[in-house]
């Protein structure tokens, strides 16, 4: 389980994260809102820790800002704000769970390991990543609300770089899916890959799928660039 902890207050930060690192869940740390939205950015989280009254963004803004994004982590408001008016703001911006310090530890872990099961069964069913979005049991993907017309290859391909964005997929590793020891002999994945993007990117303004020089693929947020990174 890997796990994004918010909290302007350094002691408590780093208490929160000795302890899950304890109990064996990886931990990143952040001090306020706008870092938490950077973070979500590179990496992928099971769960997000935030308290709600953070500098520069607060965790109130992070978690809309996420959720408007298509970001479904489960997200736990952990704050002192105890008022039942506190409660619903946080609820309705988009947290899942809330706890109100001070706390207890086990506590803490029982309910970020209760919102990981969660999403560990809701991610059996569907997937999403910025406007993207797919039903697993279905095998449909849709962007911005569009469907894409994929093949069976395409929809397995895009599930499994979904699954891992937006960390960069090497090629070697999309070829072991796709088609096991048998290889195609000829350049079969960059003929897959342009037929995804002609339906994943090619009807929309800015580019989700891209490749990363010397290591392989991975989707993006439309906006986002890199030196790194071309266009497929």
């Amino acid at each position: 389980m890997n796990v994004l902890v918010a909290d302007d207050d350094a002691n408590i930060l780093a208490g929160i994260a000795d302890f899950l690192q304890w109990r064996g869940i990886e931990t990143d740390c952040a001090s306020h809102g706008a870092q938490v939205l950077e973070l979500c950015r590179q990496h992928q989280y099971d769960v997000l820790i935030l308290d709600i009254m953070m500098p520069r963004v607060s965790g109130l803004s992070a978690c809309e800002q996420l959720r408007a994004l298509g970001v479904t982590t489960p997200i736990l408001f952990l704050t002192a704000l105890d008022t039942l008016d506190d409660k619903v703001r946080g609820f309705k911006s988009g947290a899942d769970d809330y706890l109100v310090k001070p706390f207890a530890m086990a506590e803490l872990v029982c309910r970020v390991e209760a919102l990981s099961k969660r999403e560990s069964r809701q991610m059996l069913r569907r997937l999403s990543f910025g406007p993207l979005m797919l039903d697993v049991e279905q095998a449909t993907a849709s962007r911005e609300g569009r469907p894409l017309s994929l093949t069976a290859q395409s929809f397995k391909l895009l599930k499994h770089l979904v699954a891992k964005a937006p960390r960069a997929v090497p090629r070697e590793e999309l070829e072991q899916l796709l088609w096991g020891d048998d290889l195609p002999n000829s350049d079969a994945l960059r003929s897959l890959l342009y037929q995804l993007r002609m339906q994943l990117d090619k009807p929309f303004s800015q580019p989700m799928l891209t490749t990363v020089r010397g290591i392989g693929f991975r989707l993006i947020l439309p906006g986002d660039t890199d030196s790194n990174e071309t266009e497929l």
